[in-house]
């Protein structure tokens, strides 16, 4: 069963499932989000979901972390059936970034409007159905984490404008991914709904970054998708 849980520091969250878990989520997302030849103003928010898929793709090969789930099964039922079965299922995991993490479930509500109208809009679509539960999981996991009000705030929010991402500088996301790694434990059990909150509304912030990046594809003749933000990541992230 797919679940996910917040990182020791809440740095992230720590996405988990057999291998038949993330491969649906997987596959039911290359699904919804097309080829890249579709809906080409969400472009930036395609390639960070892909990046996504890509780490929980690295999970499913066990380049990640591996660990052993209690399926149910015990001596009792072993007797009972007259059969000898492990009683640890291998479960695979990865860690995104909250932000990151935020960002990705947000964006599939765009893809799902964009595949609602274009694709198939059958409200028992087993694509759509994957992903809601996969939004869900990541929602569920948010409500333990903020404070009432603020989670009350991201859910009214992220249903209010759609779409969220047409031609988004996802650049921003890179952004708030490394200003909130620099928080510690402390400020970003403060500062998380804030964080989500921001991937949502257009502040200041993002307005000056965007114009910036707008300027720089005018004179390269880039794609606001295809300019890389001149910021590193730390080699090493602790959970």
């Amino acid at each position: 069963m797919l679940s996910i849980q917040s990182t020791e520091r809440l740095t992230g969250g720590r996405i988990s499932g057999d291998y038949w878990d993330l491969d649906e989520l997987i596959n039911s997302i290359y699904e919804v989000i097309g080829d890249e030849n579709k809906y080409y103003d969400f472009q930036g928010a395609r390639q960070r979901i892909l990046g996504v898929c890509l780490q929980l793709r690295k999970a499913t090969r066990g380049e990640c972390n591996v660990e052993f789930v209690a399926n149910g099964m015990h001596k009792g039922i072993e007797r009972q059936k007259d059969i000898l079965a492990p009683e640890k299922n291998v479960y695979f995991s990865v860690e995104i970034l909250w932000p990151e993490l935020i960002f990705t479930t947000l964006a599939l509500n765009d893809f799902i409007d964009l595949y609602n109208e274009h694709i198939d809009n059958n409200p028992w679509n087993p694509y759509i159905t994957t992903i809601r539960k996969f939004q869900s999981v990541v929602t569920e996991c948010l409500r333990e984490q903020l404070p009432e009000e603020h989670f009350n705030v991201f859910i009214h929010l992220m249903f209010t404008k759609s779409p969220k991402y047409f031609r988004y500088a996802t650049q921003y996301v890179d952004v708030l991914n490394l200003e909130y790694l620099k928080l510690s434990f402390e400020e970003r059990k403060e500062n998380l709904g804030a964080f989500a909150i921001r991937l949502m509304v257009e502040d200041d912030e993002y307005i000056a970054l965007k114009d910036e990046i707008l300027a720089t594809a005018n004179l390269t003749k880039h794609e606001i998708h295809e300019l890389p933000i001149r910021m590193k990541y730390p080699e090493h992230i602790e959970w």
